[in-house]
């Protein structure tokens, strides 16, 4: 009797009853109750029966499934599993196409993976918002597994010291993201957006740093303001002007309606409540948005002891915000200017009211850039109050 090859096509194609059609050398046709066939290789380890499938009959020809059976009789007889095998070669396959993911689809999955420790959906938007803007036009399409410190450097050195306190945030996110993709075997290696003893070593840190408060994500400023609406108060409406017009604390401090002309909508601050007024040794004008102009008519006309930073402060702890402090709603404006519009450095600080701390750029700065600042003041009153009308 023939040990091999006892099926033909004709034998294969009448087989209708349910069981296995041996072809020899451990190759079964099987057929299901339902009348489908498959081929599938039989074989002991262990003196245990094991069974492996070779494909059904409409993909795998009698050919074709004698030759995937010779190919196990030779692992077998190298004492190798067949299954066993086939399961390891298609876990690495499936490990090499996960490292294809990209950094745009590791950030997507690390945010799922982490929504819930964020304090807010407004944070969450902002945390991936910033890699967005910022990171994924340079990286986002690559695979995780390619990036390197030649890479992060080329995606962070656009905004390092442009928006330093930024880009050291996103820094922070993109090693987040790295080093997730590690820990889910999508990388391997050091992670290359690490700072301590490797980025420091190549980005600049004598950059000049300002004192930092909590500041609220600007993705949640629309509704702060709108809450700040429903305390029509003192401090809601110093506060609100504090916000809109980026001004320090000190700056509303003793101001005067002589300060302000509402028809030409500025609000000019005397260089001795600016900080700084060694410096700063002239007035400094304020581009005021309606919205701000509205505001500040309504503070003008209450007694002038409501402007100190306690009292605005006592606002935001009864709010609810116990970290947040009023200077950081300035980081707040700073975050949205570098992280959604294109203004320039220089028109931001201008904004701020920083002081130029370079002589030679100090020197040869001359004008105040006080139409660009009005432009760039309407359209964050815009943010601030989306939906309402003055």
């Amino acid at each position: 009797m023939r040990s091999y090859g006892k099926l033909t096509a004709l034998k294969v194609n009448k087989a209708k009853g349910r069981g296995y059609y041996n072809d020899g050398g451990g190759l079964y046709l099987s057929v299901s109750a339902s009348g489908s066939k498959s081929w599938v290789f039989r074989f002991r380890v262990d003196n245990r029966l094991r069974e492996m499938g070779l494909g059904p009959l409409h993909t795998v020809s009698l050919g074709e499934a004698r030759e995937l059976a010779r190919e196990c009789r030779i692992k077998r007889r190298n004492d190798i599993d067949p299954i066993e095998a086939r399961n390891e070669v298609r876990t690495q396959a499936r490990l090499e196409r996960a490292k294809l993911i990209t950094f745009q689809q590791a950030t997507e999955q690390y945010a799922e993976a982490f929504q819930h420790s964020w304090s807010s959906l407004g944070h969450q938007k902002e945390w991936v918002g910033s890699l967005q803007r910022h990171i994924f036009p340079i990286i986002g399409n690559l695979p995780v597994q390619t990036i390197d410190t030649r890479l992060v450097l080329q995606s962070l050195e656009k905004i390092w010291l442009l928006n330093h306190v930024s880009a050291t945030r996103i820094r922070g996110r993109i090693e987040n993201v790295l080093d997730w993709a590690r820990a889910q075997g999508y990388r391997e290696g050091e992670n290359p957006a690490r700072w301590k003893g490797h980025l420091e070593n190549l980005l600049p840190k004598d950059i000049h740093q300002v004192e930092h408060f909590d500041a609220l994500p600007y993705p949640e400023l629309p509704a702060f303001m709108a809450k700040l609406q429903q305390h029509p108060d003192a401090a809601a409406l110093a506060l609100s002007f504090v916000i809109l017009t980026v001004a320090r604390v000190g700056m509303i401090r003793r101001m005067d309606p002589s300060e302000f002309n509402f028809e030409a909508l500025t609000w000019t601050v005397p260089a001795n409540r600016m900080k700084g007024r060694r410096t700063m040794r002239s007035e400094f004008r304020v581009p005021l948005s309606p919205q701000a102009q509205h505001i500040a008519q309504r503070l003008l006309a209450l007694p002038p002891g409501y402007r100190g930073d306690t009292t605005t402060l006592a606002l935001l702890r009864r709010l609810g915000y116990q970290s947040l402090t009023v200077h950081g709603f300035r980081s707040t404006f700073s975050d949205w200017c570098s992280e959604e519009t294109n203004t320039p450095g220089e028109l931001r600080e201008m904004v701020l009211a920083h002081v130029i701390t370079n002589r030679a750029e100090a020197a040869y700065r001359r004008g105040d850039l006080f139409e660009k600042r009005r432009e760039l003041m309407n359209t964050w009153a815009h943010f601030c109050f989306p939906s309402a009308v003055w």
